[in-house]
């Protein structure tokens, strides 16, 4: 019979780390197709808007999975969760490396996005079953682990694109997603569900932890607006960087994910200082770091080097705003830590899907310089967030 965790009572190095690492691979799924959508426009023959919509597609899935699956985490046993949400999240992925439709892709898609929810179920047990010491820390380790994920999805995506074709990225990915399922189930020890109802009341309270919550509504909001002005950079980055005088391939595009990793080595550290520093402050540097990375897209659109370290900067700044946010709405109330983070991340991706939206919008438009008009309105509006709000 497995050991039943409880509240702060720890977590095994050995959970910790695989957690980190399967959330990671988990999360990796949202973000294949960003170096690949060229390809996948050119093979189905639609526009740039259309192939936008699939970024925007997995991204809206995954909100919706983030608001009605993973509260489930305090009501039932996350071990069956999870293993539902494996098995339909292998389904999608083979059915976006078969299917010819664009229709049926964009469906697939949100799916997709909607099953890749794991790590949501994974970073509240990391912040409720850690030792109140290590809470941050731990909630750090597994957001370094999804960022991780984020960066080798672009590197991974852009080069399996490139030397196997688009399809072949999603077969692989299922493969993946099999491998994670056997062990995930083997390591995940039995923890105890936190609320005692039926569905419909866990939801309910969704609503009454918002209206009892000022700053959770606070955090949240500003959180997606900086992930929506990140998130809309890398949903038109394929589409700048395959036009002069850069002319470069779902290969490169994809390297520049590498670029995050100074994002990820914030992550692993940041949660040391957050308490130290504190919130507001990281917020301020978070927005202030968006609007940087912006001002280098467009001085130096048509550099190379200028790009990368924009990528660079947007990254980093992206992860004093994540980490300093959520690891804080934790501590309100501790007991409903699946549902706060829902409530928190369901926010945190619809932002990111109207940035991608926006962003696609202004492409068509525009071009690159409506792109950086709205990443840098979304960005500032957050900072504007954190100058009103004085918690």
């Amino acid at each position: 019979m497995k050991h039943i965790l409880r509240e702060n009572e720890g977590l095994p190095a050995s959970v910790l780390w695989t957690l980190a690492i399967v959330g990671g691979v988990t999360v990796a799924n949202l973000y294949y197709n960003q170096p690949l959508l060229n390809m996948i426009r050119q093979d189905l023959g639609v526009s740039e808007f259309t192939a936008n919509l699939i970024a925007m597609a997995t991204q809206v899935g995954y909100a919706v999975g983030l608001l009605f699956i993973v509260p489930m985490g305090d009501l039932y046993q996350r071990r069956k969760i999870i293993l539902v949400n494996f098995g339909a999240l292998i389904f999608s992925l083979l059915t976006i490396a078969l299917s010819g439709s664009v229709h049926v892709i964009l469906a697939a898609s949100f799916i997709t996005g909607l099953c890749s929810v794991m790590p949501q179920i994974f970073i509240p047990i990391a912040s409720q079953f850690s030792l109140p010491a290590n809470k941050a820390r731990n909630v750090g380790l597994l957001l370094s682990g999804l960022l991780t994920g984020v960066l080798a999805s672009r590197v991974v995506g852009g080069f399996v694109g490139r030397l196997m074709g688009w399809r072949e990225m999603y077969f692989v990915a299922a493969a993946l997603m099999v491998l994670c399922l056997f062990v995930t189930l083997k390591v995940l020890p039995e923890m105890r569900p936190n609320f005692n109802g039926k569905y419909s009341e866990l939801m309910r309270s969704l609503f009454s932890l918002v209206r009892q919550y000022p700053r959770l509504r606070v955090y949240s909001l500003r959180a997606a607006l900086c992930f929506g002005s990140m998130l809309g950079m890398w949903a038109c980055l394929a589409f700048k960087m395959g036009q002069a005088p850069f002319f470069a391939g779902s290969d490169v595009i994809g390297m520049l994910g590498l670029c995050g990793i100074a994002g990820a080595l914030t992550a692993s550290v940041a949660g040391f200082y957050i308490k130290r520093v504190g919130v507001r402050r990281f917020n301020f540097l978070g927005c202030g770091l968006l609007l940087l990375a912006w001002a280098l897209f467009y001085f130096g659109e048509e550099s190379f080097v200028s790009i990368v370290a924009g990528v660079i900067v947007i990254d980093i700044g992206m992860q004093c705003v994540q980490l300093s946010n959520q690891s804080s709405v934790f501590e309100m109330c501790p007991g409903a830590s699946s549902r706060v983070n829902t409530i928190f991340m369901t926010t945190y991706f619809v932002g990111g899907a109207l940035g991608t939206f926006l962003t696609g919008v202004a492409w068509q438009l525009y071009g690159w310089h409506g792109v950086v008009g709205v990443g840098a309105t979304l960005a500032f509006l957050s900072l504007l967030i954190t100058y009103l709000y004085k918690k």
